[in-house]
């Protein structure tokens, strides 16, 4: 693992310039994308890098990491419309090579179709990841296998709580997702974690300084061979 600490506005722009390089030596690059509140200022970031013309996404393709079951790409507070919203509308990427999970697939089997699309794709370049309190990474929470591909997930409780604010109550919160396994994530060839905040400083230093093993699902991170993590000074502070 490769570990760059700054200011939130200087890991950004630095995480920025990975997608500036990777698609000026391949437009057509596959950009595996997450949510959440952890990458809204590297989104904000290509999108005014897209705008000034110093990067394009005309010939890209993105795969998101994970969508709410049971909610569909209108509902706002669903992973399409969040990345529609926050990057896709923003910049000028085909909307045909966008992909976010189905919210509405019914069973495993069904949502391992999406490693199908990926790999016809050509496999993801780039995997954009944030991390959960817990070591989720994606929606793969604590003890998935590491052998996991796209599959359902029963949402743990803390999890749940953590994204309620983003709903009127916790009753509103999906108790389940459709996410990437973590062997699809592990199948990238580069991999970008960012994290910002003294929050997530103590699940950084168990992804980092921990042993790989699945109860800290990032941890296994340690094993792929081009990782870099992103991090402000509060998400490093315990690292030594």
């Amino acid at each position: 693992m490769k570990v760059i600490v700054g200011t939130k506005e200087e890991v950004v722009s630095q995480a920025a310039q990975r997608y500036v390089d990777l698609l000026a030596k391949k437009p057509d690059a596959v950009l595996g994308l997450a949510t959440g509140s952890t990458p809204l200022g590297l989104y904000a970031e290509l999108a005014r890098l897209c705008a000034e013309g110093k990067l394009s996404f005309a010939e890209a393709k993105s795969f998101n990491l994970d969508e709410y079951i049971g909610l569909d790409g209108t509902h706002d507070q669903s992973y399409r419309y969040f990345m529609d919203r926050n990057l896709f509308d923003h910049i000028d990427i085909k909307r045909e090579n966008t992909h976010v999970p189905s919210g509405f697939v019914k069973d495993d089997a069904e949502a391992e179709r999406y490693d199908a699309e990926i790999a016809a794709a050509g496999g993801i370049d780039l995997q954009l990841l944030g991390i959960g309190h817990n070591g989720h990474i994606g929606f793969n929470e604590p003890l998935t296998p590491f052998t996991s591909l796209t599959h359902i997930v029963k949402l743990t409780e803390s999890t749940r709580e953590a994204n309620k604010r983003f709903f009127k109550s916790i009753d509103e919160v999906p108790t389940h997702a459709v996410t990437m396994g973590i062997h699809t994530v592990m199948q990238s060839r580069s991999i970008i974690l960012m994290a910002f905040g003294e929050g997530k400083a103590d699940i950084i230093r168990k992804t980092v300084m921990g042993r790989p093993e699945i109860s800290v699902p990032a941890s296994l991170l340690q094993l792929h061979e081009d990782v870099t993590l992103y991090l402000d000074h509060e998400a490093a502070s315990v690292l030594n």
